[in-house]
This record gives structure tokens, C-alpha cells and sequence, in this order.
């Protein structure tokens, strides 16, 4: 008969803690039931023997240790294991001799270190009592004391069972937390690369372009306000990442923890087209279908992949035609940025391949697919498609 799935999730609510003085009571009230007398654990032949107060004594040794088991066990298996041995020794054989295997294995599931000593002392008060009850006995063969040796053994490998299992358990979470620590600030990492690469490069552009309008002055102060704007954008995306470290952040009714950083709302692909265009880049911007009001993570890498390719048309194809594409789907977002001329090679890598290949895992994560590449006549071409578009 299978276990019911409540008894593991009862066992946790409730927890050794409590267990371990319930069956220290147990033992100690029922070590006293008179049709109980002499019906517990029997190791040898020593004749039975009425209760006295050494006894009462035994009994208490062998039960009221339990009561703090869980935190010391090992003072606890000593007590325990003298009890046993004045209990079988005077021939009270009383029932409380049941906690020596439980005592036994608490130690081996929860004893971290010398572990070995705890074996070799456990295995040699053994051998000296299993010689004191054959000399009181009327001599009894050998092999009762080996299969009794046994069962204990059988309960510290139970108690090493547990360890075992315990340790793999506190690993496996200690590696999820490591896996998921990597992960944020990888995410982190790419959402830094993609705010600074983008709007640093535009900003260098505006800035290199400003040199040579100084006989414009119309000019020059547009492009001197295309800076700044750029500027106070980085300022702002950059503000909002750092929030993402601040161990309270998500804790209010602005967003939760772990959440993507800042959800571009529908209208900022064409802001960040017209920054680029501000920059000096002609960009070609169409776009078609409705975006959906929930397109979830889809909609923040779309602008992402956007981003990266035009910040690398500024970088590598300065000034020449750029066009970028965007389809609402009904299940997806398909995203196309193109460039024609040269410079094809080093856009290709990406500036030393952490943005497309950053933008590759997003795309791969979300289950669509992703594609950069060279055209034969110069310049170059990303493509995307994201599962999650508007539902149509």
C-alpha cells in the first residue's frame, strides 16, 4: 500500500522536533505498563528481573534523552546506550530499550564530524557489553550478538541514508540559488550592455558630428540637444537598473521582484528610430498589425534587438540606408533591421559578439528564432521572430 501524499507534508509541518519528545514520553509511560514488564528489547539470557528503582533509573536514561535528541545527539546516544546497558545487564528488559536504534540513528543523520570515533566507540561498548551479558548469561551463542550488531548497523545506515539525502537536498538548493544568482546578473549584464551601448554610441555620434557644424549654429544647437536628451534617457534606463540591485526594489505596488526591466510601452520603437535619426542615420521605419496590450517579455526583446542593430548601424554603416520592419502577428513579433554598404564583417560580430549573441539566447528562451547576417552586396541584416505577439 503506497504511502498517502499527506504524510510527508505532515511530517514537515510538524517536524522532528516535535516527534522526537513525543516518543520519548511513549517510551517512558509505556516502559511502566505492568502487562509491558519485561517485553521490551532482550539481548541475551539474563534472567528478567523484577522493576526497582534501578529501573526506574534505566528507564529514565533510555526515554528522557530523546526529549533533546535533535540537539545534542550525541550526548543523548550515551545516555541512552547506558541505559540500555544497565537495563539489559540487570535483566529489566523493559520496553524503553526501543529508543537505542532511534538515538543510533539521529546521531549518523545528523553528526557532521568525527564520525569515525563515534563508530569505533559505538562498535567497542558493544563488543564489552555483548562479553558482560554472555558472562552473566548462561552462555549465548555467538551469532545473537552478531545478528543484535546488525540491526544497529542497519539503523546508523538508515541515519547515514538521511545525511545523505539532507546534504544532496541543501546542495541542490545551494546550486539553484548559485544558477539563478548567474542568471539575474546576466540578465543584468545584457540590459547594461544594451542601455549603454546604444545610447553612448548615438551620443559619441552626435558629439563627433557637433565638431563640423560650427559655422550652423541652427544645426549645431539641435544636435547639441540631441546629446542631452540622449543623455538624460541613459541617465533614466540606467537610474532604473541599478533599482534592480537594491534589495527592496519590487517591494512596492511598482513592480514585483525579478521583473524585466521596464517594458518598452508601444510607441517607443519610434522614439528610439528618431534618436537614431537624430543622430545622423537614415532610418526607414515601418511597421504593421497592432501591438497587443500584454505581449509579455516578446515586446521588451523586439525593442532590444532593434536597439542593438541600429546601435550597430551607427557604429559600423554610419550614414548609409537603414531600414527597420515590424510585424504584429497573431502568435509573434517579427522584427527585420537591415543596412546596405560595407562594414559588414565587423557588424557581424556583434562589437566582439555579446550583443547578438545576447539578443540570440533571449530569442531562444522565448522559443523563436534569430538570424544575423551579411548581404552580398554589403551591409547587413538581422531577422527575429518572438513568439507572444497580439492575439489576433
Amino acid at each position: 500500500m503506497s504511502t498517502p501524499r499527506w504524510v510527508p507534508e505532515q511530517w514537515r509541518r510538524v517536524g522532528p522536533a516535535v516527534w522526537y519528545p513525543v516518543l520519548g514520553v511513549v517510551f517512558l509511560a509505556a516502559s511502566f505498563v505492568p502487562e509491558l514488564h519485561s517485553q521490551g528489547t532482550v539481548l541475551g539470557s539474563v534472567p528478567n528481573r523484577p522493576f526497582d528503582g534501578l529501573a526506574v533509573v534505566a528507564i529514565a536514561l533510555q526515554s528522557l534523552p530523546l526529549l533533546v535528541c535533535r540537539r545534542w545527539p550525541v550526548p543523548c546516544l550515551a545516555l541512552v546506550s547506558l541505559g540500555f546497558a544497565v537495563d539489559q545487564l540487570r535483566g529489566y528488559h523493559t520496553f524503553a530499550g526501543s529508543a537505542l536504534p532511534i538515538a543510533l540513528l539521529t546521531v549518523a543523520s545528523r553528526l557532521d564530524t568525527r564520525r569515525r570515533v563515534t563508530v569505533l566507540c559505538c562498535s567497542g561498548a558493544f563488543v564489552l557489553l555483548s562479553v558482560a551479558i554472555h558472562w552473566r548469561g548462561p552462555g549465548d551463542p555467538l551469532v545473537e550478538f552478531v545478528l543484535f550488531y546488525l540491526a544497529l548497523v542497519l539503523a546508523w545506515g538508515i541515519g547515514v541514508w538521511m545525511r545523505a539525502g539532507r546534504l544532496a537536498e541543501a546542495e541542490r538548493r545551494r546550486r539553484v540559488a548559485e544558477e539563478t544568482l548567474v542568471a539575474e546578473r546576466t540578465r543584468i549584464a545584457r540590459e547594461l550592455h544594451d542601455v549603454v551601448t546604444h545610447h553612448v554610441t548615438a551620443m559619441v555620434v552626435q558629439a563627433e558630428a557637433a565638431r563640423y557644424l560650427t559655422a550652423a549654429p541652427e544645426r549645431l544647437d539641435q544636435t547639441l540637444s540631441a546629446v542631452s536628451d540622449t543623455g538624460r534617457r541613459a541617465i533614466t534606463d540606467l537610474r532604473h537598473l541599478l533599482d534592480l540591485l537594491n534589495p527592496d526594489h519590487g517591494t512596492d505596488a511598482d513592480g514585483g521582484a525579478g521583473a524585466e526591466p521596464r517594458t518598452p510601452a508601444v510607441g517607443r520603437l519610434l522614439t528610439l528610430v528618431e534618436q537614431t535619426r537624430r543622430a545622423g542615420q537614415p532610418v526607414e521605419f515601418t511597421e504593421e498589425g497592432t501591438p497587443s496590450e500584454s505581449t509579455g517579455s516578446a515586446d521588451l526583446v523586439a525593442y532590444r534587438i532593434v536597439q542593438e542593430a541600429l546601435t550597430n548601424a551607427l557604429k559600423y554603416a554610419h550614414g548609409r540606408r537603414t531600414w527597420v520592419q515590424v510585424k504584429h502577428g497573431g502568435r509573434a513579433i517579427t522584427v527585420e533591421v537591415g543596412t546596405d554598404g560595407r562594414g559588414s564583417s565587423v557588424a557581424s560580430s556583434g562589437g566582439g559578439g555579446r550583443g547578438l549573441a545576447g539578443l540570440r539566447e533571449r530569442v531562444d528562451v522565448l522559443g523563436g528564432e534569430f538570424s544575423a547576417y551579411p548581404q552580398t552586396g554589403g551591409g547587413f541584416v538581422v531577422r527575429a521572430r518572438i513568439p507572444g505577439g497580439s492575439a489576433s
